[in-house]
């Protein structure tokens, strides 16, 4: 049995999963970028 979702409602999940998503991506930089400053820039340097 499926749930039939009025024109608003699927607005609003799209708006929220926009969001979340968003979300995500902010904190993985902001993990990236912690990362960066605690091992130092130089890291991106090295050679392969």
């Amino acid at each position: 049995m499926s749930m039939v979702m009025t024109p608003d409602e699927l607005k609003a999940r799209k708006r929220r999963n926009v969001w979340i998503a968003l979300s995500i991506a902010a904190f993985i930089v902001l993990v990236f970028a912690i990362t960066l400053a605690k091992l130092g820039a130089g890291v991106l340097e090295r050679p392969l």
